[in-house]
């Protein structure tokens, strides 16, 4: 039977979810699983992989976590090279058999290329431990979905509960309360959109994280690409009825982290609610339209906004979802990628940056003048 604990159902005891949790954990001791995270990892996505490997190690269960994307953002190098996490990149030729069971963190199998692989590889899912709006992409046997601010706030649930005892002493422990704490704030923007159970979490926190590093971590400045990205946005952006919509044109994959924060950046503007900002972003073989979405308007859904502007692909995958406040969308070119010709690349551009706009002008009701 599946163990489901979604923001529909009634809510169970911290107690009775760690005990789910532990019960799953000792039916798989002493396999070796894979923690899929996006496959480009924010640091909350991060921060929960790596508590998930540390708990599933108390059960003699071998986690490695895998990402199939790339990590370019500047806090986000400086989270895994200063704390130390160890990561994999999934490439073509990369044995998925050697793995007994998935587990999906800070996701539900919807912002990973790995999901399709998995499932091909006949490798189950057991795990789901979210805090974005259901997906309902896939199914494991365990479920831990709920709306809190941070999926690294539902692990140090877990971790308060007893499932991980930390020693203050013990760099590894420090390492890991420090990338949950990063997590936490990233994901609540500082605490401003934190629920009461962030601030349980960071109290809990407070008495092992180290400051130190996690001022180094925050402090990372901008790179020239990103702000030329920036740039680009707000030279880019039409604002209509407190929208701002900017499309970039071409972006490098290894500059894709930019998006959102240009999407941050423009939200800042005087009598603009909500932002969004997309690029075609160029990989080596793949493109793919890619956006993201911030809003400070309550009644603004971005989870249900971007799920009906762009739909499913033909596998029942949303090109687009979100939480709270914030949301993210890409959009497969497929037949249309490559060609490194200029003219073919602005006619791309030129089609995808009208449709992208046509469809969120239509959603939002947004008149046809831009100012």
């Amino acid at each position: 039977m599946e163990q489901q604990l979604q923001e529909n159902t009634e809510s169970p005891s911290p107690s009775a979810i760690v005990n789910r949790l532990v019960e799953l954990l000792e039916q798989h001791r002493g396999e070796r699983h894979v923690v899929v995270l996006q496959d480009y990892p924010d640091p909350d996505a991060i921060a929960s992989g790596w508590a998930h490997r540390l708990i599933a190690a108390q059960y003699d269960i071998d986690c490695v976590l895998l990402y199939a994307g790339r990590i370019s953002h500047q806090q986000n190098l400086a989270l895994v090279n200063l704390l130390e996490v160890e990561l994999t990149r999934y490439t073509d030729g990369f044995d998925l058999r050697q793995f007994s069971g998935s587990v999906f963190v800070d996701n539900q199998g919807t912002t990973s290329s790995v999901t399709l692989r998995l499932s091909e590889a006949h490798i189950p899912p057991l795990v789901i431990v979210d805090h974005h709006e259901i997906q309902d992409l896939i199914r494991a046997k365990y479920t831990d979905i709920r709306p809190v601010g941070a999926c690294a706030t539902l692990y140090v649930e877990y971790i308060r509960q007893g499932l991980l005892k930390l020693d203050p002493k013990r760099s590894e422990h420090r390492r890991l309360t420090t990338a949950l704490m990063h997590g936490i704030q990233t994901e609540t923007n500082g605490f401003i959109k934190a629920h009461q159970e962030e601030f349980k979490a960071a109290a809990f926190l407070s008495d092992y994280y180290d400051y130190g590093l996690l001022t180094e971590i925050m402090s990372q400045s901008r790179s020239k690409s990103v702000m030329e990205i920036i740039r680009r946005a707000l030279e880019n952006r039409e604002i209509r009825e407190n929208f701002s919509i900017s499309g970039i044109g071409y972006v490098r994959a290894e500059d894709r982290d930019a998006i959102p924060q240009a999407a941050d950046f423009l939200l800042t503007e005087e009598n603009v609610h909500t932002a969004i900002v997309f690029g075609l972003v160029a990989g080596e073989e793949e493109e793919a339209v890619v956006g993201s979405l911030r809003t400070a308007k309550v009644t603004i859904d971005p989870d249900e906004l971007l799920k009906s502007a762009f739909g499913k692909s033909r596998q029942g995958q949303y090109f687009g979802g979100g939480k709270r406040a914030a949301g993210g969308f890409e959009i497969p070119v497929g037949f249309l990628s490559g060609n490194r010709d200029e003219t073919y690349q602005n006619l791309k551009w030129q089609v995808y940056n009208v449709q992208v706009k046509q469809r969120f002008f239509e959603r939002l009701g947004l008149s046809n003048s831009s100012k």
